[in-house]
C-alpha cells in the first residue's frame, strides 16, 4: 500500500497508447484528494546539442533558438490541456490547483527522477511500453532507469504501442 499521497508526478510523452497511464495517475488522485504533475520532457541528443551549441554562438541564432522553444513550450501546453480535457469524463474534472505541467529538456528518465525530487512526489505515474529483446537489453527503457534510481514509489503502468 503507498503511504498518503498528496503529489503526484505523471510522466508522459503524449503519444496514443498512453491513457491506461494517465488514468491511473488520475484514480490515485481521486483516492487521495491529490495534486498531479504532468511532466513532458523533450528528448535533447548530446550531438545535436553540441552542433546547435555552436551555431547559436552567434547573436541572432541564439534569440530563434529560444523564441522557437518557447513557441514549443506552449504548443505542447496547449496539447497536454487538451489530452488531459478529452481523457477525463465529466464527473472526475479536476481542478486547476490539481493539476499542472512543467516542460523540461534533458534525458527522460533523469528529468523524471529530478523533477520528483524537486516537487517532493508522493508516487511517479507512467506508461512502458513494449521493447523488443535486444532493444530492451541494450538501451533498457526509461522506466527501468527511473525504478532504479527514484527514491520514491514508481507505479509503472503498461501501454500499448
Amino acid at each position: 500500500m503507498i503511504p498518503d499521497v498528496k503529489k503526484i508526478l505523471y510522466a508522459s510523452d503524449i503519444e496514443k497508447g498512453s491513457r491506461p497511464a494517465f488514468r491511473a495517475a488520475v484514480s490515485l488522485c481521486g483516492q487521495y484528494n491529490a495534486q498531479i504533475t504532468y511532466l513532458h520532457v523533450l528528448e535533447s541528443e548530446h550531438q545535436q546539442n553540441m552542433a546547435l551549441q555552436s551555431l547559436l554562438k552567434e547573436e541572432g541564432m541564439r534569440e530563434m533558438y529560444e523564441s522557437s522553444l518557447v513557441d514549443l513550450k506552449a504548443k505542447l501546453e496547449t496539447r497536454i490541456n487538451k489530452f488531459c480535457t478529452d481523457e477525463l469524463e465529466e464527473n472526475e474534472m479536476l481542478s486547476d490547483a490539481q493539476v499542472n505541467s512543467i516542460i523540461r529538456e534533458g534525458k527522460p528518465w533523469e528529468t523524471i527522477v529530478e523533477v520528483a525530487n524537486e516537487i517532493d512526489a508522493d508516487v511517479i505515474v507512467m506508461g512502458t511500453r513494449p521493447h523488443s529483446g535486444i532493444g530492451h537489453a541494450l538501451m533498457g527503457s526509461t522506466a527501468t532507469k527511473v525504478m532504479n534510481n527514484a527514491k520514491r514509489p514508481v507505479l509503472i503502468v503498461p501501454l500499448k504501442k
